[in-house]
This record gives structure tokens, C-alpha cells and sequence, in this order.
């Protein structure tokens, strides 16, 4: 397990180099002008003596390879510059709004994982029953709906009409406090909405898992020897059918972090996804970058940690040979 992991820590740093170098070069290709939306409305009506200057103060008018080796030089002593859309440090940037996004991404892995699984086990119980159909065929409509649609319909629904739980934010907006209470009940419909995308998934996987797990020699012979049901369920063919699901975790990390991106901005969360929106849209070099950094590093992370699980579980495979 440690050479596998040093392994992966040594490939990670070159590919964070590229991805970071590709983010400075896609944003200095992009149309939007970072001096104009650093200055706001203010630039409409200044002369070009002011927005050159502004453009030399913010280190815009240098090719971006300068700009991409120079925070790149500062990023590994610990600075990762100042960001300009937010007017903050971008270690702050990121101290502040990291535990929300991963209070969010948290909870909705946990509770994709355990209701995909109950259900994926449900479905697979009885291949071609009704509840079969029906577990299959809810899992393939939410695969194919859109998280920014889910998010705008749970708005509408539970905020909305039924006045169940806040449309949006992190507290109320009379409170001045952060207080846990408020945190739970705004989190709810976030945090179900993107369960809620990751859920066909894990549902499908788990269903074709026990499935397959149900057909093998070693499941009939349980049976065959008497135990119960259950025990042949629970202590079988589920330890067998989930093993495909460890390598799934580390493969919904992208998907998890994009549908973050648009269930913050639906509900206003303050998490990492929507300062990354802020940060795309004012071309905001230095939080672009470590913003993607961030992720790039969640999802080798997963895909690791989805190598050591399996690894773990499955006797047949040896540490070795990964």
C-alpha cells in the first residue's frame, strides 16, 4: 500500500503541473477581460493610461507562461496569490469556503452510497419483480435528468410550495450567527440534490453486483447447505457484489465536484464550487488555478483511494501488481 501510494504522489505532481499550466493558458485565451471585471463599472469610463496601469498592478499584461511560472514558484512556498474577484488571499478564499463544500460533498456521497446500495440490493433480490422495474427504471430517469433541473424543481417544490426547507444560504438571512441548527436545515435540499445525481450509479452497480453474485457457485452452495436467506444475502453475495463499487468512488469524484458546482450556485451555498464560478467569469488567475489544482487533487485522491479499497477487500487482487 505505501508504494502504491508513493507511486501515485509522485505521478500526481507532474499532472498538477499541466493541469495548472493548462488553466492559465485556456483563461488567457478567453474572451472575458480580467482588468474589466476587477474595475467593474468603474472601467467604462476609464482611459487607457488607467487601465494599463491597473493592467501592470494586477500582472495581466505579462505572457502567461511569466504569469503560470511565477505563481507556480509562489504556490510551492506556500503563497498562492491574491484574488482578485473576492479581494482576498487565496488561502483564505479557500480556508473559508473548503468546510462547506465538504460538509455538502460528504453528505451526499454517504447517502448515495447507502441508499444506492439498499436499493441496488432491493432490485437485485428479485431480478425482473416490480420493484426491479421500478428501482431501475427511477435510477435511469435521474440519470438522465439534469442536476441544475433536480435543484431548480427541489426549490420550487419543497421551498417554494411546501415550505419545508430554505431556498437557498447557508443561515437565515435575518441571522448574523452561523449556528449548527441553521446549517442542518439549510443543507438539506443541497445536499439531497446532489444525492440524488450520484444515486443511479451506485443503485446500478450494486444491482448487477449482487445480481451476478447471486448466480455464482459459491452463493448456490449456501444455499444448498441451508442458511437462511439473509445470511446468504447479507454475508455473500453483497461482500462480493460491492466489490465494483469501490473502483465507482473514485470515478464519481469529477462527476461529484461538477454537480457541486451547480447545486452551489442554485442554493447560494459558499462553498469552493461557486467561488470557482466567480473566479471563471473574472478570468481570476491565481483562484482559477488553485481552485482546479484542488480538484485535480480530490479526484487522484478518490481514484487512489478507490485502488487501496479494492485492494483491501478483494484477496485477488495483490498491491504489487496495481
Amino acid at each position: 500500500m505505501g508504494r502504491l501510494a508513493a507511486r501515485r504522489l509522485v505521478f500526481a505532481g507532474p499532472v498538477l503541473m499541466v493541469v495548472t499550466f493548462g488553466v492559465f493558458a485556456v483563461a488567457a485565451a478567453s474572451p472575458f477581460d480580467p482588468v474589466k471585471a476587477y474595475a467593474g463599472t468603474a472601467a467604462l469610463g476609464a482611459d487607457a493610461e488607467t487601465l494599463a496601469r491597473l493592467r501592470e498592478n494586477l500582472g495581466v499584461d505579462q505572457p502567461f507562461t511569466s504569469r503560470w511560472w511565477n505563481w507556480l514558484t509562489s504556490a510551492l512556498g506556500g503563497d498562492l496569490g491574491y484574488s482578485t474577484v473576492l479581494r482576498q488571499p487565496v488561502t483564505q478564499v479557500i480556508g473559508e469556503r473548503l468546510v462547506w463544500s465538504a460538509l455538502l460533498c460528504t453528505l451526499a456521497f454517504l447517502v448515495a452510497v447507502v441508499a444506492g446500495t439498499v436499493l441496488g440490493v432491493l432490485a437485485a433480490r428479485r431480478p425482473g419483480s416490480w420493484l426491479d422495474r421500478a428501482v431501475t427504471s427511477l435510477a435511469y430517469i435521474l440519470e438522465a435528468a439534469p442536476v441544475f433541473w433536480i435543484a431548480l424543481l427541489a426549490v420550487w417544490l419543497f421551498a417554494l410550495q411546501l415550505g419545508l426547507f430554505p431556498a437557498g444560504g447557508l443561515t437565515d438571512t435575518a441571522s448574523e450567527v452561523v449556528t449548527p441548527g441553521q446549517v442542518a436545515g439549510h443543507v438539506v435540499l443541497p445536499a439531497g440534490v446532489l444525492a440524488l445525481s450520484q444515486l443511479p450509479w451506485f443503485t446500478l452497480y450494486v444491482r448487477q453486483g449482487v445480481g451476478d453474485a447471486l448466480a455464482e457457485d459459491p452463493v448456490r452452495g449456501a444455499r444448498a447447505r441451508g442458511l437462511s436467506e439473509r445470511t446468504v444475502l447479507l454475508g455473500h453475495a453483497l461482500r462480493s457484489g460491492l466489490l465494483p463499487v469501490l473502483t465507482l468512488i473514485g470515478s464519481r469524484v469529477p462527476e461529484l465536484i461538477t454537480g457541486a458546482l451547480l447545486v452551489e450556485t442554485v442554493f447560494s451555498w459558499p462553498g469552493i464550487a461557486a467561488a470557482t464560478v466567480e473566479a471563471a467569469t473574472a478570468v481570476d488567475f491565481p483562484l482559477l488555478a488553485a481552485l482546479t489544482t484542488l480538484a485535480t487533487a480530490a479526484v487522484l485522491l478518490g481514484n487512489l483511494l478507490a485502488d487501496l479499497l479494492y485492494g483491501l477487500f478483494d484477496p485477488r487482487v495483490r498491491f504489487r501488481d496495481m
